[in-house]
């Protein structure tokens, strides 16, 4: 059941993800691996009767962003690999999560809740206030964000701030 609070933070996040060109349709599921969420080609299907945690979404947001656009339009069809997503593109979509939670001002906990990651929320959570970013060489690779380092040499800002908010 969403609460007021999470209602504006869903909003947030879907007119976020409008903008930047996610699409968002809603549609019954039945089993899926996180409650009312599913990812289709270049989509997200959100079936808002079973979503638990809304900030969910914006994880499986960025699997999405961070996956070549060649790969994201076969996402969620048995054309996708099955590899997919790589251990680099988990971690990715994870900074990507924490970026876009910053960038819309929503407590990082809204993404990172205590029922998710395996149940090391807190560890990521601790790592991200911390400014420890595992994972941003796939994120420069991939010419979304800049590390520390990289953003100094190149007078642009670091992550979590994003150069782009969709890989090519």
């Amino acid at each position: 059941m969403l609460t007021q609070n999470n209602t504006l933070e869903l909003e947030k996040v879907l007119s976020f993800l409008n903008e930047i060109g996610i699409n968002v349709i809603e549609k019954e599921l039945d089993n899926t691996f996180l409650p009312g969420l599913s990812l289709g080609p270049n989509c997200i299907y959100i079936d808002y009767d079973k979503l638990l945690y809304p900030g969910d979404i914006l994880h499986e947001a960025g699997h999405l962003a961070v996956t070549p656009g060649s790969e994201r339009t076969v996402a969620g069809t048995d054309r996708m690999s099955a590899e997919w997503p790589t251990q680099g593109e988990e971690i990715a979509a994870i900074l990507w999560s924490f970026a876009a939670a910053s960038y819309l001002k929503l407590p990082i906990e809204f993404v990172f809740h205590p029922n998710g990651y395996k149940n090391d929320s807190d560890w990521i959570i601790s790592n991200f206030n911390s400014e420890i970013y595992i994972g941003i060489p796939f994120l420069e690779w991939a010419g979304l964000a800049l590390g520390k380092e990289k953003a100094l040499k190149e007078g642009k800002e670091a992550f979590p701030i994003m150069l782009k908010w969709i890989r090519d």
